[in-house]
């Protein structure tokens, strides 16, 4: 099969994320199992550009043009989410228009989160494959950002969404969100992200004890990912706090851009008030050869984060064999079975994850056998491979005219009320009341009810 990623995140010179970290597993997983694989991602540096390593195609674009200057209005109203991804949908189908001229594609893979295909799925006839990360309508509340690009963006994104021959999700909770608040009625397909285990497992002989100046002689409970309050950063300073106040052998790492300043403002000059620069480390953004390196040498990895889908953050944790303290929200039980393959504690609660992290330093065997149990759980089912087959067997399903079955939008949504329902007992009580009083108030002469209801909604 020829297959098209479309990804504007694409390591090293774009991939900022998760988005991008596994667009590169799956070009390569897809190339392992004999595909014709052809990237199409962002370029930092003006112009076209192409390049091929592992067997995979990759091709960058960043050109200014006249979409560009089409654009001055919503620079103008500070839409710079929905500026991107117009920019990148267009640059995007301009390259693949060419390729695909040349030796036809027979699918196109893309994201939903950056509008990949918002133009090539208009413009072009070759099945599209969209797959949700992290739609816009989602969490693009968390940042600050005007209505105006956020109404825009989710136009931009939904464009490629309502187009696609097929839907997947990265999580069951991901797509259930997709379902619930974005009205999506077409069945989205779950296949989580995958990771190529023997590149992880490789040694890059980076010693971090030296690199970094860490204390040998403490357990490193390790952060790895954006300073951010989406990733939980501002509930930390009180795990951290408690943390170092009971246990001496205990040392934070914390890696990645301090996107908003919080870490320069608010936590370290805390840490130096209270002299502890001697274990509260902050390393800024590294390589990920370098985060790897960390991971691997951390007793602990934490994720206080208040959205995730299926964050690599932890998968790669789980690859390393760490012992995993997470918070509950999204997707994370999905990777994380509580007290089996980690710990969860609950969403933007400072106490549930000091009681979490607690758990796991004084309780060494838990800290092992969870780590154990989630590198299992990593073998299993998530390797890239693995991943990579799914995606093509739904591919050649479409293909051939016979999708593969998955919920529905209508049993997905029975699905997640049923649940919400067993999650609530205190809703199941009170909707059992309200129902008692409809079957009095129905007994009553007079159409009482009736009256009642009508007053009741205006």
């Amino acid at each position: 099969m020829r297959i098209a990623i479309l990804s504007y995140e694409y390591p090293p010179e774009t991939g900022f994320g998760g988005i991008g970290t596994y667009a590169f597993y799956q070009a390569r997983a897809l190339a392992k199992l004999g595909h014709d694989v052809h990237v199409f991602a962002g370029s930092t540096k003006p112009g076209i550009h192409h390049s091929e390593h592992e067997g995979v195609k990759v091709t960058r674009i960043k050109r200014e043009g006249s979409i560009n200057a089409l654009l001055d209005n919503a620079r103008k109203a500070r839409a710079w989410w929905f500026q991107n991804r117009v920019t990148t949908g267009a640059d995007a189908y301009e390259v693949l228009q060419k390729a695909h001229s040349k030796k036809p594609f027979d699918f196109v893979e893309a994201p939903e989160c950056g509008a990949d295909a918002m133009v090539s799925s208009t413009m072009l006839t070759i099945p599209t494959a969209v797959r949700f990360h992290s739609p816009a309508r989602l969490i693009m509340n968390i940042y600050d950002t005007p209505k105006t690009d956020r109404v825009l963006t989710a136009f931009a994104e939904q464009l490629a969404i309502n187009q696609a021959a097929v839907l997947t999700s990265c999580s069951r909770f991901l797509a259930d969100e997709v379902t619930a608040k974005m009205h999506e009625k077409d069945p989205i397909h779950v296949i989580q992200n995958g990771i190529d285990v023997p590149l992880f497992d490789r040694d890059e002989g980076i010693d971090v004890f030296t690199k970094f100046a860490l204390p040998r002689d403490k357990k490193i409970i390790f952060f790895a990912n954006r300073m951010e309050e989406r990733k939980g950063i501002h509930i930390v300073q009180r795990m951290v706090e408690a943390t170092l106040a009971k246990y001496s052998d205990i040392a934070f790492v914390f890696a990645g851009r301090d996107l908003f300043g919080f870490m320069e403002k608010q936590i370290l000059p805390w840490v130096k008030a209270h002299r502890l620069q001697n274990r509260f480390f902050y390393l800024g953004q590294l390589a990920l050869p370098e985060v790897r390196a960390l991971l691997k040498q951390s007793s602990i990895f934490l994720i206080p984060s208040l959205w995730e889908n299926c964050p690599y953050s932890c998968i790669e944790a789980m690859t390393a064999g760490r012992a995993i303290v997470s918070s509950d929200c999204g997707g994370m039980p999905e990777l994380i079975e509580h007290e089996r393959t980690g710990l969860l504690a609950n969403n933007g609660d400072p106490a549930s994850f000091i009681q979490a992290l607690q758990r796991m330093i004084e309780d060494d065997p838990l800290r092992q056998r969870c780590g154990e149990a989630a590198r299992q759980e990593v073998e299993k089912r998530l390797t890239d491979v693995a991943i990579a087959q799914r995606s093509v067997d739904l591919y050649q399903g479409i293909l051939d005219g016979r999708p593969m079955a998955t919920e529905s939008s209508g049993q997905r949504l029975q699905r997640t009320e049923q649940a919400s329902r067993q999650k609530d007992p205190e809703m199941d009580a009170l909707r059992h009341r309200i129902a008692q009083l409809e079957q009095q108030l129905s007994a009553v002469p007079g159409g009482v009810l009736q009256r009642f209801k009508k007053l009741f909604n205006g």
